[in-house]
């Protein structure tokens, strides 16, 4: 994407202060929440927004490079001896000069980013990022804000048990997140049809309540400490119900709605934890996720397994 572009930095030259990395497809969502917090962009090198201005928590960025800087690089040992001299570990995104690219990646010490086996903790190592900006000049960054390589975990999928990939989305919220539901845990799955989310809590050992006009998927329905109860999730009236540890969220509706639905459950103290899918049908709709993240101890992010939305979290202290 390269129509979208801000006054104030020359990407060759240096003088950028941040770089946001947005999944494919979703650039212009990751620009337009840019211009909403008064970040520029100078330029774009593939999915990679360039900044001049200091960096920001921008949801739609799956990786944010915080400490970017521009170095020469005449050859293929010199890049990466400037890299090695920095510091160990370096993940690349490629976006144009590959065969180089890579020949500067075969001199760097290998970055294990194997599929995590959920519930397996993010990794903790520390983790730069560099990409060639063009033959003779690289922009790397020491530091980003995922431990991930691009951004995106990858996990061992599962392709028997869940009726549908959307647990993976699920499982990478809450890896980000660093907490998960367990034993002795209650969770409400709010949309919960056919089942993926409540496949991925059960086996977590929590007690899951599925709540859908739909039916769940039966292999699903039986697991143990699941129940079902086939009704609209938008019924629930929060002070009548049981409080519960975790609630959780992947209905399909505007999110204005979505919203005002989080917030009775948060007046009525029914629920210590939520995890929300904010699903955008056409335009994406700003505001409303601004009011999202105006929530006391609210989490949003774009996550790589997710389409047109965003995860909305907020846990217990």
């Amino acid at each position: 994407m390269t129509g979208i572009a801000g006054a104030g930095a020359d990407p060759a030259a240096g003088g950028i202060a941040a770089a946001y990395l947005a999944a494919e497809g979703f650039e212009a969502e990751l620009a337009e929440e840019l211009a909403r917090a008064g970040r520029r962009i100078a330029g774009w090198h593939g999915r990679l927004a360039l900044s001049p201005d200091p960096p920001a928590t921008i949801a739609w960025a799956l990786d944010t490079w915080t400490a970017p800087r521009a170095l020469p690089a005449p050859s293929v040992k010199a890049a990466a001896d400037a890299l090695r001299a920095m510091q160990r570990n370096w993940s690349h995104y490629g976006a144009s000069h590959h065969r180089r690219a890579a020949l500067i990646e075969a001199r760097l010490p290998p970055v294990k980013a194997r599929p995590l086996t959920f519930p397996e903790p993010a990794p903790t190592g520390h983790l730069g990022a560099w990409t060639l900006l063009a033959p003779d000049r690289l922009l790397a960054s020491p530091t980003k804000a995922s431990p991930f390589v691009n951004g995106a975990p990858r996990f061992v999928e599962d392709r028997e048990g869940p009726p549908s990939r959307a647990y993976l989305k699920l499982w990478e919220a809450l890896t980000r997140l660093g907490r998960w539901p367990g034993p002795g845990e209650t969770c409400l799955d709010l949309g919960a049809s056919p089942g993926g989310w409540t496949w991925a809590l059960a086996r977590l050992g929590a007690t899951v309540i599925a709540v859908d006009k739909a039916p769940l998927d039966p292999a699903i329905a039986s697991m143990p400490g699941v129940s079902v109860r086939q009704e609209s999730a938008f019924g629930l009236d929060p002070r009548a119900e049981p409080a519960v540890d975790w609630l959780f969220s992947d209905v399909i509706c505007y999110p204005a709605r979505l919203l005002a639905l989080v917030r009775r459950w948060l007046e009525a103290g029914a629920a210590r934890n939520l995890v929300c899918t904010i699903k955008f049908q056409g335009v994406t709709d700003h505001d409303t996720a601004a009011e999202f993240a105006a929530i006391p101890g609210a989490v949003m992010f774009h996550g790589a397994h997710n389409k047109h939305e965003l995860m909305f979290a907020r846990l217990a202290p």
